[in-house]
């Protein structure tokens, strides 16, 4: 069953499938296309997973798996592999 931790390494397979980076929409939606069956069996995490995406990019940004973004910076605005 996933988990937050799950998520991230959906946030990387998911950016390497993008070419390295992508914006929080391009990322959800991989992880969606992937992982859809595994999100829906995954009880309250169906209903916060793209909640908790952004908090495990945040993780994996203070950790430096992934790129840092500029403050205030927009939806649009790329996620990166470090």
């Amino acid at each position: 069953m996933a988990n937050k931790r799950t998520l991230e390494l959906w946030i990387v397979d998911a950016l390497r499938d993008l070419g390295g980076s992508g914006s929080v929409t391009d990322v959800a939606k991989k992880i969606w296309e992937g992982h859809e069956d595994e999100l829906r069996a995954s009880g309250d995490l169906f209903f916060t997973w793209q909640y908790d995406m952004r908090w495990a990019a945040q993780r994996m940004r203070n950790s430096g798996t992934l790129g840092e973004i500029e403050k205030g910076s927009s939806w649009s605005t790329p996620w990166a592999l470090a």
